[in-house]
């Protein structure tokens, strides 16, 4: 129940990636770059800026290096961009991100539908990269997908993900996050996740990653902060959904999170009238109303 006021909290935006990636419309190069814009004049200092995919797997993402070309660069904003494979990590080392966001999967058909491997194959593919990265100075945060519900298996064994968790702690990862990609889990399968990689991966900076399909994303983030995570991903305007993954909706909204943590006493950095400048714009871009809350409703007091 957030008692945790003077605590911070660290929030990854990730409009450009995970928001956009599942959208119908087409978002111009010039665009994501004005959204990450945006979400920099907001406060956020993380970025998820792009994924480092094959094209035809996710054409809204076909214009990675371009993106990487035109941001901001400054010292205390930091550019993550999703890997895969060996392929999508060199590209990002080229194209000059300051961390990478790798991708294992707790439960096995949706890791055959998303990454085209086997759970272990994406295990090694984490094992051969995290050297390199220490060598280039880049950051790796290592997320564990369908940690909470797969969309082909249905419930994903608890002790799958935390055995997922002791592998990427013992390859020496960054960061873990755990990500309810298609939006089942409640709070108290939060609270027992987020316990148990604490415990395997004692010293490892925790991260969730939350959708709000069911409902259930801003109360499983109340319950993550509770159970000690520091960071957390969000989408301005809510918007987000995974392509390989049916009836995913929406990221729960940044301008939304940052209502709940500022009136709760938990700093983020982030203003929220520019959240909300930013929503709206959003909105103009795709050509409809996002799926946030706060934006239409303003903040309080007004």
């Amino acid at each position: 129940m957030l008692h945790r006021k003077g605590y911070a909290v660290e929030i990854v935006e990730v409009s450009p990636r995970d928001g956009l990636q599942n959208e119908a419309v087409h978002v111009s190069t010039a665009n994501k770059i004005a959204l990450i814009e945006h979400a920099i004049a907001s406060g956020l200092r993380r970025i998820e800026a792009t994924s480092f995919v094959h094209p035809a797997a996710v054409p809204q993402m076909a214009d990675a290096e371009a993106v990487m070309a035109g941001v901001p660069r400054r010292d205390d904003v930091s550019y993550s961009g999703l890997v895969l494979n060996r392929r999508g990590f060199d590209r990002a080392v080229a194209a000059g991100v300051n961390e990478v966001n790798v991708v294992v999967v707790a439960s096995e058909t949706f890791s055959q539908r998303n990454q085209r491997m086997s759970v272990t194959d994406s295990v090694h593919i984490v094992r051969d990269l995290v050297d390199d990265a220490r060598s280039a100075g880049i950051g790796v945060s290592a997320t564990i997908a369908t940690a909470f519900g797969c969309p082909f298996e249905g419930e994903v064994s608890e002790s799958a993900v935390l055995a997922l968790a002791g592998q990427m702690a013992d390859l020496g990862v960054d960061e873990i996050a755990l990500a309810d990609t298609i939006g089942v889990g409640v709070p108290a399968q939060v609270s027992r996740l987020v316990a148990g990689t604490a415990a395997i991966a004692p010293g490892i900076r925790l991260r969730a990653h939350f959708h709000n399909t069911r409902n259930t994303g801003y109360a499983n983030a109340v319950a993550a902060i509770d159970s000690g995570v520091s960071v957390l991903d969000s989408s301005i305007g809510g918007i987000g959904g995974c392509p390989f993954a049916p009836d995913a909706t929406g990221n729960i909204a940044t301008e939304d999170l940052v209502y709940l943590l500022d009136r709760s006493g938990i700093a983020t950095g982030a203003q929220l009238p520019e959240l909300i400048k930013a929503s709206h714009w959003l909105g103009g871009i795709l050509g409809a109303q996002v799926p946030g809350q706060l934006a239409r409703a303003g903040g309080f007091p007004g």
